[in-house]
């Protein structure tokens, strides 16, 4: 297969991409195994012209904006760390949907906190996302960038509050946190190399059309 003739879409395993093999099957796209049971990173389609990469979610818009993959899947939390330089985001797909929100111990006076201007210490994967949040708010923080388990941070007093993902608030709960205030509402793009764009738009083009259909857009 001529390389300009490929297509390669740049996915993440778990629930992303189970959300997404109807969008792939309203594409006519069906993947030829289950990452979730191959450990191959490469993984051809029924489609010869069509192959998907496995990458962690977080380095989906990296392959995709330097052309090593030429769409990709990614929730918003990836894209506003990344910066969306060199992407194009064509289709909010409404999959993975979930919230970014602050969260503290239960019993922790979050808005007295804000209002006496006090510093707090953040424990967050999403450092940038986290910095522009309380900057609009004007509360001084100090970041602490971890890369799992936020949730162990202000229990054992490295933070006094964390900024992460919720979807039920099952972990929260688990471990006497409350979410205390919503920083924004998260789902999953369809992103595209621009330069993939243009050159390969015959083929990328009927593939975005049916991923906005399928998404109900």
């Amino acid at each position: 297969m001529n390389q300009i003739n490929q297509i390669t879409l740049a996915l993440s395993k778990g629930r992303i991409f189970e959300e997404t093999l109807p969008l792939l099957a309203a594409a006519g796209i069906t993947p030829a195994e289950s990452p979730e049971s191959s450990r191959k990173l490469i993984i051809g389609t029924n489609r010869a012209d069509v192959r998907l990469i496995i990458v962690r979610a977080s380095d989906v818009p990296t392959y995709v904006q330097h052309g090593a993959a030429d769409l990709g899947i990614a929730g918003k939390d990836v894209l506003v760390e990344h910066g969306g330089e060199g992407l194009y985001q064509p289709v909010d797909l409404n999959i993975a949907k979930c919230r970014m929100m602050v969260a503290t111990p239960v019993g922790f006076d979050y808005p007295a906190a804000v209002r006496r201007g006090a510093r707090l210490r953040v424990a967050t994967k999403y450092v940038d996302t986290a910095r522009l949040h309380f900057a609009s708010k004007g509360v001084h923080v100090d970041l602490i960038k971890l890369y799992g388990s936020m949730e162990l941070a202000p229990l054992v007093g490295l933070a006094d509050v964390i900024v992460d993902l919720v979807s039920t608030g099952g972990t929260l709960k688990a471990n006497n946190l409350v979410a205390v205030e919503e920083i924004m509402p998260i789902s999953s793009r369809l992103v595209v190399n621009q330069a993939s764009m243009k050159l390969k738009h015959e083929a990328i083009q009927p593939i975005v059309d049916a991923f906005r259909s399928a998404a109900g857009k």
